[in-house]
């Protein structure tokens, strides 16, 4: 759908550069998605795995972020074999929802109400990060942390337009459950992509 080079804004990697590769294609349907746009694979053009490597290296990236609408609805191992050949760390940002695919240097799983994630993918991430809209996520959060290893980084986020009323809860809550980070959306805050 689109690609780009910037820094990575929310999670464990924030300030890290990274070259975005948002795949088209979501079946997960966030009423809060901000790009809404990569649901339907079908409006975007096809590429080669050998052109986003081109484009990576153009810019000189060492690690790639791919992500979506919903990555996984793509088969990765092509794309993610090519990219570690040649020195470039890969990173996933998926809901969970489909089946793994692709060989990670990391895991982010999001998990969504709308989809729930696999246990299997969720047993392999390195991190989960939980979009926080409402009080009734820190119990689908509490949820999702049951199900992930013991060395997975969580981290809580709150959704950017709810950020008002729903930061001071985060911050309570963190407080309360030291075993949850909170995840700020810094690229929004340096209005970059």
């Amino acid at each position: 759908m689109e690609h780009f080079y910037t820094l990575q804004g929310e999670g464990f990697h924030t300030g890290r550069a990274a070259y975005f590769l948002r795949l088209g294609g979501c079946d997960v349907g966030c009423v809060w998605c901000d790009v809404k746009e990569s649901w339907d694979a079908s409006l975007h053009p096809l590429v080669e795995p050998q052109q986003m490597l081109q484009w990576i290296q153009e810019n000189k990236a060492q690690m790639a972020v791919i992500t979506g609408g919903e990555p996984l609805l793509h088969n990765l191992d092509a794309l993610t074999d090519l990219l570690q050949q040649n020195g470039i760390e890969t990173n996933i940002e998926t809901s969970g929802a489909h089946p793994l695919s692709g060989h990670w240097n990391w895991i982010c799983v999001s998990p969504k109400k709308f989809k729930a994630p696999l246990p299997e993918v969720l047993k392999k991430a390195h991190e989960l990060k939980v979009v926080v809209f409402n009080k009734s996520d820190f119990e689908w959060a509490e949820k999702n942390a049951q199900l992930v290893s013991k060395n997975c980084d969580l981290y809580l986020q709150v959704e950017w337009d709810q950020r008002e009323k729903m930061t001071p809860l985060l911050v309570d809550y963190v407080k309360q459950n030291p075993k949850w980070r909170i995840s700020v959306q810094t690229h929004k805050y340096l209005q970059i992509p």
